[in-house]
Parts: C-alpha cells; structure tokens; sequence
C-alpha cells in the first residue's frame, strides 16, 4: 500500500525504534524489490529485523532514505535504483547481512 512521505518516515523510525534503536546499526534504502534486496541481496534473516514501505514515487523514496541516513545517522548510501524503485527498506545489520 502506498503511503505518504510522513507516515513511512513515521512507520520505520517507530519500529527501530521498538526494536534496538541505536541508528548506526541500522541500514535505510531503497529498491524496486524490496524482498529480493532484503533477503537475497543484503542476506537479511527471513525473520531478522527489516521493514519496508513503498512510497508515492522514487523521488519521494529517495528523499526518506536521505532523512534516515543524514539526520538519523543510519547507514546506507544514495545513487541506486531508477525512477520505478519507490520501496524504502531498513534492516538491522548482523554479523551475516551484506550492506
């Protein structure tokens, strides 16, 4: 379901949050997959600690990972994707997960 800029931002920063916190531990981005990036790609556990939200376009997408990755302080990097990547994803970085 496609959800507004505010909500997803909203949405992601509650579940760190009630799940460890602590942002540099965490990774934000985005993809057109996301389960494939998730659990193919980044390696995450299929029961790991990931969420994603698709949002309204890829600009919009692009914006929220900046938000997570400039102001919050978790780690991911901008420049990936096209203009249909509009999932944004974080997980929680293990020992075992690719970033």
């Amino acid at each position: 379901m496609i959800q507004s800029k505010e909500i997803i931002i909203q949405e992601i920063k509650r579940y760190i949050d009630m799940t460890g916190g602590d942002y540099p531990n965490w990774y934000v981005g985005i993809a057109t997959n996301p389960e494939q990036r998730l659990y193919e790609e980044h390696n995450v556990d299929k029961n790991g600690l990931c969420v994603y939200r698709e949002a309204e376009n890829s600009n919009i997408a692009r914006e929220i990972e900046e938000y997570f990755v400039n102001i919050l302080g978790t780690d991911g990097g901008g420049g990936g994707g096209d203009n249909t990547t509009r999932f944004v994803y974080a997980y929680k970085k293990t020992a075992y997960t690719n970033q």
